[in-house]
């Protein structure tokens, strides 16, 4: 059972490794829908202290720190996330666990969101993992795009 109190918001994140579609990959069972969240030092070890899965990304150059980021699951059997994608001024689509996919695809200006945690204990290992509860993605346009008054849905 997810821990309420266990929650973590970023705004303007970083999102790498996305998989909103849940399609099967070398890094992925199918229909398992995840993406990672980069994260600053200060909070990945102040995660990291609390249990959560914080992982490293190998640093490019040698003898520099990895990269921390957290795996996230986009779960619809439970509690679905709350999923919005911005476009031009005024538009906001809601997107379903039908259209999430999409985000797979586009170019991200901004993304803000909330997690949730889940307290799991397996074989004696213990930790948390992160759930989108929810996230709000800001479409990077461009010039046509702004031109038409085009969004990524068309």
């Amino acid at each position: 059972m997810p821990d309420d109190a266990k929650t973590f918001q970023i705004e303007d994140v970083q999102i790498i490794f996305r998989n909103f579609a849940g399609e099967k990959s070398t890094f992925n069972q199918n229909g398992d829908r995840t993406f990672a969240v980069v994260l600053d030092e200060k909070l990945a070890k102040t995660m990291a202290d609390d249990g959560w899965n914080v992982k490293l990304l190998e640093s490019r150059e040698e003898g520099e720190p990895g990269t921390p980021y957290i795996q996230v699951t986009v779960g619809y059997k439970n509690r679905p996330p709350y999923i919005v994608l911005i476009s031009g001024d005024d538009n906001r689509t809601h997107l379903t666990e039908d259209i999430v996919g999409m985000l797979d695809g586009i170019d991200i200006k901004t993304a803000d969101l909330i997690c949730r945690g889940y307290d799991w204990d397996v074989n004696g290992k213990k930790g948390t993992k992160a759930y989108l509860k929810t996230l709000f993605v800001t479409l990077e346009e461009d010039d046509l795009m702004r031109k038409y008054g085009v969004g990524a849905d068309g």
